[in-house]
This record gives structure tokens, sequence and C-alpha cells, in this order.
């Protein structure tokens, strides 16, 4: 089944930005087709108005094409204000408009002389126009439309009788020139049809790809933690160490791959939420201050004491993007994030004083695993999807993201938009979400853990087990289970059977809602929509040890504070 996107899709709609700007494709064909119309209209009566004082056309048309540009150009700039207070797609508007214009066309070549022949091109343009504008089917409505015209003017023109061949020469050409059109545009609309598909498939190829490695990696790095708490001697325990920082090299790569896959298939949603800038962008310093660390640079924050109303994980993404960057080719240099207020918005920067970029570069880095490299330069982390989806990110939160950056003083990206809100009208909610937590220790926590993957159960027991918590591994949903604190589970347990059933079936057997953890190597968007429950933590594949610590630390105290 075709999607919406490509139901409704017009070589116009390219033209004015639809795949861009999806909710404004319509208002802005509309309104380029009022406005033009408005200036054909006035090129128009640059041309009849000298006809009629020459004398090239009788009296009594120049007196009632008058009338029909008395009527038609405030008609024509009503239209362009409606438009502009009621965007949209809207049939009427369209079928009023065009049966408008055909019927003002009528109008002039019915009284018109030899004089008005030269307009017949007019007839065309608008032809075509409503073609390329709205699709095949108002591209066959104005052929017809055009053809009764010409009858009509046949009929009502005095001229035109006296010229079979003349009109003859017209329906030809009406006939002709929308047919050569319709036949490209179905031409044009199955190419497009086809690359949407290839560009699908190979989304879903790096989702699925993203998601089978994920596993293997997984289970490595959770029996990497385990092999770290063995007490080995400080020269393996750094072997450990190289190990699980190429883990987390290879875990990026996987979430980029899946960013882009889960972008790509439009199904990424913002969800709003008042937050101090402040807290993202420490997260966002806390993931990168070791690896800046060991390359000998530091990151600073200036200027972050703003509430604003953004998707936190999203812009999250985005500013761990660029940072990662400006760690990975700037190594060694100091790193700054500041924020600057404009007015009602805020502009987040991030600096570094790296090697720089040279200009004819800035504008590809946005792309798709570009990558500026030079020869013999060292191997860096990444297939060029950092900046992509800072890009496409940016489009989706209504943000604007630039790059500037000169050779041998270093890189600036600004990310410009952010939408401030006052904290006087936000104290009261912020101060609750600050409340801190008591801590709650994980040890003699009882853990039922379900995944079909032998090796990942393993090793995720086996860690579990050393933080000191009680755990029931099980392959597959348990057919009765014991009395636990806490359920974690992974997403695809295998025969159609998924996390969201373990979840009911575990709750259903205890009686009681079990917290739970899911764990998997899908998109969050598509799993949190299966589960239909915003309170369920669910991780992403493969999971760092310290977050899911962390998990199960939350988990526990709400344990400890149920009633």
């Amino acid at each position: 089944m075709e999607s919406d996107k490509a139901k409704h899709w017009t070589p116009g709609d390219l033209l004015t930005g639809y795949f861009q700007r999806p909710e404004g494709a319509a208002f802005d064909t509309e309104r380029a087709q009022a406005i033009v119309r408005l200036i054909v209209i006035l090129a128009i009566a640059l041309y009849v108005v000298p006809m009629a004082i020459m004398g090239f056309m009788p009296r009594i048309a120049m007196h009632l094409l008058l009338a029909l540009y008395v009527f038609y150009v405030p008609y024509s700039l009503g239209l362009i204000y409606w438009i502009n207070r009621q965007p949209g797609n809207k049939p009427f508007r369209r079928a009023l408009t065009i049966g408008m214009d055909y019927t003002a066309m009528a109008l002039t070549f019915g009284v018109g002389s030899a004089s008005v022949m030269p307009l017949f091109a007019v007839l065309i343009w608008v032809t075509v126009g409503n073609g390329l504008r709205f699709g095949t089917s108002y591209l066959i409505g104005s052929t017809v439309l055009a053809l009764v015209v010409i009858a009509t003017s046949a009929l009502t023109n005095d001229y035109l009788r006296s010229q079979p061949h003349l009109v003859a020469t017209l329906v030809a050409t009406t006939l002709v020139v929308p047919g050569y059109i319709y036949i490209l545009q179905d031409r044009l609309q199955r190419a497009y049809r086809a690359e949407q598909e290839a560009s699908l498939s190979k989304s879903r190829f790096l989702a699925q790809a993203s998601h089978d490695l994920r596993q293997p990696i997984h289970a490595i790095s959770l029996f990497t933690a385990c092999l770290r708490e063995t007490g080995l001697q400080p020269k393996e325990l750094q072997m450990v160490d190289n190990i699980d920082r190429s883990l987390q090299s290879v875990s990026r790569l996987f979430k980029s791959l899946l960013d882009v896959s889960t972008l790509d298939s439009g199904k990424v949603m913002p969800k709003w939420e008042v937050v101090e800038i402040e807290k993202i962008l420490d997260d966002v310093v806390q993931q990168n201050a070791e690896a800046a660390k060991r390359s000998g640079g530091a990151i600073r924050i200036i200027g972050g004491h703003h509430v604003v109303r953004i998707d936190r994980a999203l812009l999250t993404t985005m500013l761990q993007n660029i940072v990662n960057n400006a760690v990975k080719y700037a190594p060694g240099s100091p790193i700054l994030i500041g924020c600057r207020r404009r007015g009602a918005t805020l502009t987040v920067e991030v600096y570094d004083q790296g090697p720089g970029i040279d200009v004819v570069h800035e504008g590809r880095v946005f792309e798709e695993f570009y990558q500026v490299r030079q020869r013999g330069d060292r191997d860096l982390e990444g297939v060029g999807l950092g900046l992509p989806i800072v890009r496409r990110l940016s489009t989706l939160l209504g943000l604007e993201v630039t790059l500037r950056s000169q050779v041998g003083h270093g890189t600036r990206v600004r990310i410009e938009g952010l939408r401030l809100v006052d904290r006087q009208h936000t104290r009261h909610g912020l101060q609750r979400a600050e409340t801190p937590r008591p801590h709650s220790g994980i040890r003699g926590l009882k853990v039922l853990l379900v995944e079909d993957d032998a090796a990942v159960l393993a090793a995720t027991a086996s860690l579990l087990e050393r933080w000191g918590c009680e755990v029931q591994a099980e392959l597959a949903i348990p057919t009765a289970s014991e009395h636990c604190d806490l359920l974690v589970t992974d997403y695809d347990l295998g025969g159609g059977v998924t996390g969201t059933e373990c979840i009911a079936v575990v709750r259903g057997q205890l009686g009681w809602h079990v917290p739970a953890v899911i764990m998997s190597g899908h998109d969050e968007a598509r799993v949190r929509e299966d589960l239909g429950d915003a309170d369920i933590p669910i991780m992403s594949k493969p999971v760092q040890p310290s977050e899911l610590r962390s998990i199960l630390s939350s988990r526990a105290l709400d344990v400890a504070c149920a009633p």
C-alpha cells in the first residue's frame, strides 16, 4: 500500500519543498499559484489595453474585458488573503478557483477578436500548471475544461467561426501538450516511488543489521563488566578497559545507524517538555568528559541557566553528536559549550580549537557518510552520520543548525531557535523534579530475567549476581514465576512473543504490578508504542553496565518506597 506522501505527491510539491516541510506544502503551492495568477492578470492587461486603444479590439469586447478585470483583480487578492488565513489542502477552494479561471478565459476568447488569440498560451499554461501543482487528476480535469473553453469560443467568436483550421490547431495543441505532460508526470512518479522504495530498503537493512549485531556486542559488554570485577591485575584490567572502549565505539556506530533508519521511517515525534538546558548540557559533558580527558582536552559550559521547551532526548542526541565530533576531530583542544539568549529564543553554540575545515567542506558535512579526510590522515571512528542526524533532528524540532570553521583556528556549531520558558512560571515543577531521592542499593533485589539468547542471558545473570541480586534466569516466559521485585526482559523473545506479553503474563501470575525493565535492539519509539506504558524504562542494546545498574537502583528504590 502506498503511503499518503507517495499517494498525493506531485512534481509541483517537489518545487515547493513538500518533503522538507510536509505540513506547509499545500499552503505554499496554492499561495504560489494565487500570486502568479495576479501577476499574469496584470501582464495580460498590459497587452489587452494597448490592443483596445489602437482599435484592434471591438468596443463591446473592451468593455466586457474591463468589467472582468474590475471583478477578477479584487477576487485574486481576496484569494491570497483566504489562503493565508486558512492554509492547507482545500478541494472546494481549488475547484472554485479553477472554475473561475476557465470562466474568465471563456469570456475573454468569446468576445475578443483575432487580437486575443495570442492569449491562448495562457490557457495552455493554466492547464499544465494545475497538473504540475496539484496532480494528474487536476491535469485531466483542466484539459477537459480547456477544450470546453475552445468549443464555446468557436461558437461565440466570429473570428474563430471563420477559421476552422485554427480551431483544430487549438484543440490538437490542448490535447498534445497536457498529454505529454501527463506521460512525463507518470514516469516521474514511478521513478520517485522506485527511489523511495530503494531508500526504505536501505533503511530497513540498516535497522535489521544494527539490531542483529547489537545482540553479540551487548553480550560482550556484559561479560567484560563481569571480567572487570574478578580481581584482575592492572595490566589485564587495562586490556579490559581497552576492549570496553572499543565496544563503546561500535555501540555508537550502531546507534547512529539505528537513528538514521528510525528518522527515515518518519515515526519519530517530538515529546515536548519544559527542562533546564543546564541539565542537558551536564549530561552531554559527563558522556564525553572521559574521552576528552584521554585526548588531553576538557569541556566547559558557559551560560546554561535557562529553561526551554524541547524534546530532551532529541536535543541531547543532537548535542551529543556535535560534542563527540569536537572531541574526535579536535583532540587535545578545549571545548566550550555556550548559551546565548536572543529575544524569546536561546542559541547553543559548541566551539573547539581544533584544526578546522576548509570552507568548501562546510556545506557537505551534513551529508550522509561524508567525511573530511586528507591523504595520510589517521583513522577515526564513525562513518559520517553524526551531523546528518543533527540536521534531521533540527528539522524535526523546528531548529536551525549552522557550522562555521576556519582552518587552523577551530570550528563552531550553532543550534538556534530553542524556545525559552519563564523560570518563574515553572519553578514549582522544576523544584519538584529536582528533589533528591534517597540512595537505594540493589543487593538482595530479586530479579526475574527473561532473555531468549543464551549467551546474553548468562552474561546478564552473572553480572546481576555479582552485584548481589537474586536472579531467576529464563529463556522464555516462565510458566510459573517465583516472587520477584523486578522483571528484566528482552523485547524480542522469539515465536512472535515480545516483552509486552512477558510483562502482562508475569504480572498476572504474581497478582501485582511488578516493576519492569525492557532491553531492546529496536528503536525506542517502536517499543514504547507497543508497550503503551510510559513508566517502563527501555534500555537500548548494547546496554552499558553502569546504565543497567542505575536503572536497577531506581527500580529498587521504587520497590522500597512502595506501600
